[in-house]
């Protein structure tokens, strides 16, 4: 008979971080002179004195910061051609390879969680590269994903090809109720935390201003994928960027609205009475409209116009707003935190634009009771920049200590 013996394991010796100023996800203002106790992966004091292990005296700390819309197998897709070229020309293997060099950068940019919303033509390669994050093969953030996301016949790239030229899509097709019922299933049996679905196409501007749209899904496909998904204790985000898409997600339940160029008052009022989140992705917008309307499309210069008047208009309504910039639609060599001072030109203070990336983005996946805010309990997802970001917002572009899970990727 072997007889089992305890060894006794000794935790790990705490680490100390000295803040010169914090800024903890809870309060709009900062904290002079903190000093962070980790032990392990966790939070275990904040307060104001502790031996300084690691001197950021001279920055500010924060908690981690979270995109809620991202593309990890993307390379940027301005125009139709980028799209084509990804999809027929890289194989998915290839183009997992380019995503945890992508996973890499997000998490030096200082994103130490990420939402990505699909593959674009991947499969369930993203569910592979956040496996390989989580079992510590590849350094990344904290991720939840989306798959293979949903979309009707007709309506998703790639299009165009010869009716005999059997392609690749960029979703997964469904017509039909039963049909994405099934899908929904299908997906988080493959490992999807979220269901994404594209809502809407085909993008003009009424006379009265309005920007109008060609929704995809009929209202029993719509609500068959929310209940299944819902029933699978998963959530559903929708691209919805105009008038039917974002009516007819909204009043289907689904659980965010990305993009939303145009949401009308009442759409915004539903959203309110039922905690459904905007994920307004203003940057890419810019970045693409140029591209776009030069490739025959200029209706995407005029969204950019409709879009600001929607989200200030959906800030003053009280619409939960989660930071998301689509990265992935733009290239990853640029930094996704040039979304902030979008965000504080269209009427966000800076404090109300680093929360909706740390608590209200933490809140819209869930993740409230480990990241978003630094305090004890919390993991310990902690970035430090020059400056104070409540000034100059743009301080969030150069991030250069990150800690995720009391390891330290980055430090000045």
């Amino acid at each position: 008979m072997t007889v089992g013996i305890a060894i006794a394991q000794t935790p790990p010796l705490p680490i100390y971080i000295h803040c010169g100023s914090l800024f903890d996800g809870k309060s709009d203002k900062l904290q002079k002179n903190v000093v962070i106790e980790i032990q392990g992966d966790k939070i275990t004091a904040v307060g104001a004195s502790a031996p300084k292990v690691i001197d950021l005296s001279n920055e500010t700390c924060l908690p981690g910061l979270i995109d809620t819309h991202t593309h990890v197998l993307l390379q940027g897709d301005i125009t139709d051609t980028d799209y084509d070229q990804q999809l027929l020309k890289q194989s998915p293997q290839y183009r997992a390879i380019l995503a945890t060099v992508n996973a890499k950068r997000a998490l030096e940019y200082g994103f130490t969680a990420l939402r990505d919303v699909e593959t674009e033509g991947a499969g369930y390669a993203d569910a592979d590269v956040k496996k390989a994050i989580n079992n510590g093969v590849i350094p990344g953030p904290r991720m939840q994903v989306s798959t293979r996301a949903l979309d009707v016949t007709g309506a998703y790239p790639l299009l165009g090809y010869a009716p005999g030229v059997d392609v690749p899509h960029g979703v997964q097709v469904v017509d039909g109720a039963d049909a994405a019922r099934k899908a929904v299933r299908e997906q988080i049996m493959y490992g999807a935390d979220w269901i994404k679905i594209y809502s809407d196409r085909s993008y003009f501007v009424r006379p009265d201003g309005v920007l109008d749209d060609i929704p995809t899904f009929t209202m029993d496909e719509l609500r068959a994928i929310v209940d299944e998904t819902h029933r699978q204790r998963r959530k559903v985000a929708s691209h919805a960027m105009a008038l039917n898409g974002v009516h007819n997600s909204v009043e289907a339940g689904v659980d965010s609205i990305e993009h939303g160029n145009y949401i009308a008052d009442d759409d915004m009022k539903t959203m309110v009475s039922k905690g459904i989140y905007y994920v307004p992705t203003i940057f890419v917008g810019e970045y693409v409209a140029q591209g776009r309307a030069d490739a025959g499309a200029p209706v995407w210069l005029k969204m950019l116009q409709i879009h600001e008047d929607t989200f200030r208009r959906a800030l003053k309504a009280g619409v939960k707003i989660s930071f998301g910039t689509d990265a992935g639609g733009f290239a990853w060599t640029i930094n996704p935190a040039q979304e902030f001072p979008f965000m504080v030109k269209w009427g966000m203070t800076p404090a109300q634009a680093i929360q909706s990336a740390t608590v209200t983005a933490s809140q819209l996946m869930g993740m409230q009771d480990k990241i978003g805010t630094i305090e004890v309990g919390k993991l310990a997802d902690i970035v430090a920049v020059p400056g104070d970001p409540l000034v100059d917002i743009t301080a969030l572009e150069k991030v250069n200590f990150v800690m995720k899970g009391g390891v330290v990727y980055r430090k000045p």
